[in-house]
């Protein structure tokens, strides 16, 4: 996953130092090495020490775990963002929505909980996580439009439901690493009941 681009978590725009900047790029490469193995709940006290720093420059660089979390995210969601760009022009926009979405639900995956972090931060906007979630919304809703417009999808569905329930498939993917075909499975049988009533038909 790329680096984060953000300079820091906190509300200073000030420049880090030489030290500070190492310290902030040690911890975030920490944190997503931590992530990946031991999932979203991984101890903030061992991303600390092998990052040599004392928990306390942790929390100054990034004062709550969904901060950090925000921070280790920010260069998947960068290249989502990127990509629902590239579908936005699509001459299959509900094809693109469904490509995009099953883009997110293959993100949701490669670190255990992030699912479900998503889906508690999702209605709380004062969650760091409210970073990556903001965008990608408004990134989703785009598609969806699209995918409504062209009378492929019912007008009635929400965005945010939409993502909800991807989070939630991608949820219970992580749940059974036993069946890898279970995400493209839910996705399917999501899409089929979002389907306008005309498209349903065929």
């Amino acid at each position: 996953m790329a680096t984060s681009g953000a300079q820091t978590s906190t509300a200073s725009a000030r420049p880090m130092r030489a030290d500070a900047r190492r310290n902030y790029e040690r911890v975030l490469a920490e944190a997503r090495i931590a992530f990946a193995e031991h999932g979203t709940d991984a101890s903030l006290e061992d991303v600390a020490r092998r990052a040599g720093v004392g928990i306390g420059t942790l929390y100054r660089h990034f004062p709550t775990r969904h901060a950090l979390m925000s921070a280790v995210f920010q260069g998947a969601v960068d290249e989502l963002l990127a990509h629902s760009r590239e579908l936005a022009d699509s001459e299959a926009p509900c094809s693109a929505l469904v490509t995009w979405l099953r883009d997110i639900v293959t993100h949701a995956g490669e670190y255990r909980g992030l699912a479900r972090e998503l889906m508690s931060a999702s209605r709380d906007e004062s969650s760091a996580l409210a970073r990556c979630s903001t965008p990608m919304n408004a990134a989703g809703e785009r598609l969806l439009v699209r995918a409504q417009e062209s009378g492929a999808v019912r007008p009635d569905v929400s965005i945010g439901d939409l993502m909800q329930l991807t989070n939630a498939i991608a949820l219970a993917a992580e749940q059974a690493p036993d069946d890898p075909e279970l995400a493209d499975r839910l996705l399917t049988l999501t899409l089929k009941g979002l389907r306008a009533e005309k498209e349903a038909a065929t």
